[in-house]
This record gives C-alpha cells, sequence and structure tokens, in this order.
C-alpha cells in the first residue's frame, strides 16, 4: 500500500517517521521544507501538490493544526480531492471538528473514495515510538484495510463507529486531559505551599486514586521546569473550544468546561498561543511567586516502552 501524509509537525513527523521506519512506501508534503528534507533524506518520496500526492498513492493520511487549514489542504484547487479516485482512502488524523469531518467526507465519498477519522492520544513522545492510541471512525472494511498501518503507528486501535464518532471522542478526551492538567496546577501550589516533598508527592499521586495519564507524564515536565510536552497552547484551546461547540449543539450547558477553557484563555494570555501547554500552572507559580521545581525529573517525555504491533481493542 502507498501511503501519502500531509502535515508533519509535532506529532505528524512521529507518526510518518514510525511508518518510514517500518519500511512503507511513504510520500510527504509540509509547507516546512526542512522537514520534508529530512524525510528525504531517509527514504521519503517528497511532493508539493497534495493534487499528486493524492493520485500517486493509495492511503492519503492528513495530521494538521485545524480544521481550517485542512480544508484548505483538502479543497483547494490542486487540493487532495482533486487527487481522488475510487477505493482511495482518506485517514484525517487531525484534532477536528466532527460535523466538518463530515462534511469533507462527503466531498471524499462524492469521489468514490472512503472517509475515515483517526486523531490519536497518548502524547508526542508515544507517538514516537508507535504506542499511541489511534481512535478510527468510518467504513469498517475500510479500516480493516489499513489495520497494518495503524498497528505501525499506534498501540491500541480502537473503532469507535461511523464517520466522525472518532473525532468526538478525541474532544472528549482532551477536554479531560485539560481538566486534569488545569487541577494539577492547584494540586501542586497546595503541596508546595505545605512544604511537600514534592518528589514523594510526585509518588503519591501516581500511587492514588488522584493519579492520572496527565500527572504521570506533564507532572514531569512541570517538575522539570522545560514544560516540554510538545503540545501548544492553541491546539489547547482549539480542542477545548470544540467540546464546547459540542455542548452547544446539543444545547447541553456546562458547568467545568467553561471555566477550563477560560483558564487556558488567560494562560495563553500570558505565555503567548505556541506556549507548551503544561505552562497553564506557572499563572499560579507567578502569582504566588513561588515554582514547582524539584531535582530528577527529565527536561523532555521518552517512552520507555519498547516498540510493539499495535492491536484492536
Amino acid at each position: 500500500m502507498k501511503i501519502g501524509f500531509i502535515g508533519l509537525g509535532n506529532v505528524g513527523s512521529k507518526l510518518a517517521g514510525s511508518l518510514l521506519r517500518n519500511k512503507f512506501d511513504l510520500t510527504v508534503k509540509d509547507i516546512n521544507k526542512n522537514l520534508t528534507e529530512n524525510f528525504k533524506k531517509k527514504g521519503a518520496k517528497v511532493t508539493d501538490n497534495a493534487k499528486e500526492l493524492a493520485e500517486q498513492t493509495d492511503l492519503i493520511i492528513t495530521c494538521l493544526p485545524s480544521p481550517e487549514i485542512c480544508a484548505g489542504v483538502m479543497e483547494s484547487e490542486n487540493g487532495v480531492i482533486d487527487g481522488l479516485s475510487k477505493n482511495k482512502i482518506w485517514l484525517e488524523m487531525s484534532t477536528t471538528d466532527e460535523s466538518e469531518v463530515k462534511r469533507l467526507g462527503k466531498l471524499v465519498s462524492n469521489k468514490k473514495a472512503f472517509p475515515l477519522d483517526g486523531p490519536v492520544s497518548g502524547g508526542c513522545h508515544r507517538a514516537d515510538t508507535g504506542n499511541i492510541a489511534i481512535f478510527v471512525g468510518g467504513d469498517r472494511k475500510r479500516f480493516e484495510k489499513i489495520m497494518p498501518v495503524l498497528t505501525t503507528m499506534g498501540r491500541k486501535i480502537l473503532h469507535t463507529g461511523e464517520l466522525g464518532s472518532a473525532s468526538i471522542l478525541k474532544v472528549i478526551t482532551n477536554y479531560l486531559a485539560s481538566v486534569h492538567l488545569a487541577a494539577l496546577g492547584e494540586a501542586w501550589l497546595i503541596a508546595r505551599k505545605s512544604n511537600l516533598n514534592l518528589n514523594k508527592t510526585f509518588k503519591g499521586i501516581a500511587a492514588s486514586s488522584g493519579n492520572s495519564f496527565v500527572h504521570e507524564t506533564e507532572s514531569q515536565v512541570i517538575l522539570n521546569g522545560s514544560y516540554n510536552i510538545n503540545f501548544t497552547m492553541d491546539l489547547v484551546k482549539k480542542d477545548m473550544s470544540l467540546f464546547d461547540q459540542l455542548s452547544k449543539k446539543f444545547k447541553t450547558p456546562l458547568e467545568i468546561s467553561p471555566f477550563i477553557l477560560d483558564i487556558f484563555k488567560d494562560a495563553e494570555k500570558k505565555y503567548g498561543s505556541r506556549a507548551w501547554s503544561s505552562m497553564v500552572v506557572k499563572r499560579l507559580e507567578d502569582k504566588f511567586k513561588i515554582n514547582f521545581r524539584s531535582p530528577g525529573f527529565p527536561n523532555e517525555l521518552v517512552d520507555t516502552e519498547k516498540e510493539e504491533k499495535g492491536y484492536e481493542i
């Protein structure tokens, strides 16, 4: 199967890297020529034309920062849709709006091709080793057809149902992660004010009912002070806004979500849209003129698990 991959950002470069590392026939496209040149040196084909990429490959993957950017790549002149034909598959791996992936999915289906949405969850460090989780919505037969690709890019693979269902689930999981990240800031504040040993506090939370994936990962770079989680403020705000839009769509006013969104908007104003999302806790450090530093934590997360072939859950 020939694969085209568009979007070599923090996540996309690692997903595409897993495919290249495992000897798939890969063609890549990105506006950053330094990124594409690096892939070319490692054996990937490179193109500047999305239409040509779609014409020359069987599976076209997009992994882009926003629904607007994805729409441009798909619908513009010489875009992906212009290059689609019967039985090709489009896999949207961005975190996006369910209604938008369905809208683009209709355009894909009109070309007798098949749309799937396949967002990922688990952090860039796990994308780098092919151990990230992948949710996939859309036609079951096409999901099964690309399973060798999915199980190379990810460890736990879940078919969520119809097209768009994976995008909704991804937005929900990102919302929960954002809530816990904001809550961790307050937890570290009280721990520091109480003069607790923060290394032991980290272990205690990890061993307790208060533990979460966010704590096990993001707390480490918070305590280190690098905050480098490879995920930025603007992306959290986008994901939280998508969750907020869902609540409005279903006419279900929420209580916690608006507060968390406001917290991240405030952090974005203070530190910038491209600041690491974990810097949301720095609001409290700055406000109370303290820090959450503790020795022995890494500057950047590395997945220590061996790369293993994925499987459906």
